[in-house]
């Protein structure tokens, strides 16, 4: 198998530069779609938040056509810079100038080129190679200079079919995860109706602070003023989720036994962040006991509940609801794109108070969905291992 430069086997192209008076936010006559770099995914090219770009600042060679190969070039994040995604069908528009396109040649397969752009070797190479100060980019001798294996056209055809179809199982897995989350949803709806609107007349008489303990958490940084102490695991922001726990970091403080016994999580504790970005406020989720003796940062709530009125699975869908996600952004104090809510507020949230057993019903669904994307989590997991295995030795021509 021998190896070939990127530049011998495909053309590089340049995104289009314009100026703020070509661009619209909508389309229009005269005007063609522009991909960026959010719209280059890991899933492919996604077509949210397009602008327009005047059609006199696009060459003929910059419209982009099936097969084409878009990488983002630019960016201040380096797990941005490099990735790649293939334009799998018609699209009558053209890319940025912070992303660059790599056109196939007439010598090389598409597909299987477009799954060396996917690979981590490629990724962890486009990461070394485009570290700056503050800006990171992507040179065009960074990707023209790439050299990988080409095998003669039958076989790179064969290697780009055993990807795809591995490929095609990672997304039905996505779509599988993406479907139950929509049916739990629609379960919530379905038993409760809009929360905003309360067609129901479920009781609205009573606040989150009516129905719950609510607590900040420990301050990083604060005097301790030579008390004892010990290490104990803590939850950050980053660990808090919508509707689930991330764990896969979870960091330590050092504590007094009477800071622990304040902050200790008890399993169904809601958590939930005190701030970050808008259309985030409100998410949360509730504490499964996975960490013993974990505690929590001050930048995060907990609801404790001391009534018999709410159940916890429930609470954590309506404050997660435009109901929760309304109220928040009316109340939250906002700087800079950044909003926050303070103790105040959140124990100012009007519950909407169904009876329970329906809570309860709502509560057993919402669980017995959990349980099956666990097990899809679990396979698609397996799934995108084999896939990371399958394009390494594809590319290592041991496939």
């Amino acid at each position: 198998m021998r190896l070939e430069r990127i530049s011998d086997i495909a053309e590089q192209l340049r995104g289009v530069s314009y100026a703020k008076s070509d661009i619209s936010m909508s389309p229009g006559e005269g005007f063609l779609p522009l991909l960026r770099a959010n719209n280059v995914t890991d899933d492919g090219v996604e077509f949210d938040g397009l602008i327009y770009v005047n059609k006199k600042c696009v060459s003929q060679r910059q419209k982009l056509i099936i097969g084409d190969i878009v990488i983002a070039a630019s960016s201040g994040s380096l797990s941005v810079v490099g990735k790649a995604a293939q334009l799998a069908a018609n699209f009558n528009g053209t890319f940025g100038a912070f992303c660059k396109v790599i056109r196939p040649g007439p010598g090389v397969n598409a597909r299987y080129l477009g799954h060396y752009f996917r690979t981590p070797a490629y990724r962890k190479k486009m990461s070394s190679l485009a570290a700056g100060a503050n800006i990171n980019n992507l040179r065009n001798e960074h990707i023209d200079d790439l050299e990988i294996p080409v095998p003669d056209i039958n076989e790179q055809c064969r290697l780009a079919e055993i990807l795809d179809r591995a490929d095609d199982l990672r997304r039905k897995r996505r779509e599988t995860l993406v479907m139950l989350d929509s049916l739990a949803q629609a379960v919530f709806f379905d038993l409760f109706g809009d929360p905003v609107l309360n067609p129901r007349n479920w009781d609205e008489d009573l606040c989150l602070g009516d129905v719950a303990e609510l607590v900040s958490g420990i301050t990083k940084g604060r005097k301790l003023n030579g008390s004892v102490t010990r290490e104990v695991p803590y939850l950050a922001v980053a660990n808090v989720q919508d509707k689930s726990l991330n764990l896969k970091a979870i960091k330590t403080i050092e504590a007094t036994d009477d800071e622990i016994r304040r902050y200790r999580l008890m399993k169904d504790d809601l958590l939930l962040t005190e701030g970050g970005d808008p259309d985030k406020l409100g998410r949360g989720t509730l504490w499964n006991d996975a960490i013993e003796e974990c505690i929590h940062q001050n930048h995060i709530f907990r609801v404790r509940l001391n009534s018999s009125r709410v159940h916890p699975i429930f609470l954590n869908w309506l404050v997660g609801s435009q109901r929760g996600k309304a109220y928040f952004l009316r109340s939250a104090k906002q700087t800079t794109g950044i909003a926050s809510i303070n103790m105040t507020q959140l124990r100012g949230f009007p519950l909407l108070v169904p009876p329970y057993p329906l809570q309860k019903k709502f509560a057993d669904s919402i669980s017995a969905i959990e349980k099956v994307k666990a097990c899809h989590s679990a396979h698609s997991a397996a799934v995108n291992a084999l896939f990371a295995s399958l394009q390494d030795r594809a590319f290592r021509g041991e496939l």
